[in-house]
């Protein structure tokens, strides 16, 4: 199995695959990595060192500075998988780099494959090649 690479880098760890598309701002709190929408089926949990994989964004310009805050706080996850680039959360995870904090690598793969991987544990390598 093969993503493709929008943020170089790899990553290893178990998959987090919401169910649902979430707001990092107000959804995701960046000093601890919960999840803290209260209508999210996923509360809860937390995104820390986890590859995420999210089915889709709801739009905030603000998910820039959310992603910035949870790499500096070191709560980010290990890795982000999305179906498509969403330039806004990932512009968070550029600055970061370029500030030369922890990387975080993003990486496209479709909505179904993304579910098949909730709860395993993968290595994904930086030509986006997927080891469960």
């Amino acid at each position: 199995m093969k993503a493709h690479v929008l943020i170089a880098g790899e990553a290893q760890g178990e998959v987090l695959a919401l169910s649902h598309p979430i707001s990092f701002w107000g959804g995701v709190d960046p000093r601890t990595g919960d999840i803290i929408d209260a209508r999210h089926p996923e509360r809860g949990k937390n995104i820390a060192g986890k590859i995420l994989a999210l089915p889709g964004m709801i739009g905030s310009s603000s998910a820039a500075a959310v992603m910035l805050e949870l790499i500096h706080a070191g709560k980010a996850p290990a890795a982000l998988i999305m179906p498509e680039p969403d330039a806004i959360l990932l512009l968070g995870v550029i600055v970061a780099h370029e500030m030369e904090w922890p990387n975080c690598p993003a990486f496209a793969l479709d909505k179904n494959t993304q579910k098949s991987l909730q709860g395993k544990t993968i290595h994904i390598a930086s030509d986006g090649e997927i080891k469960i």
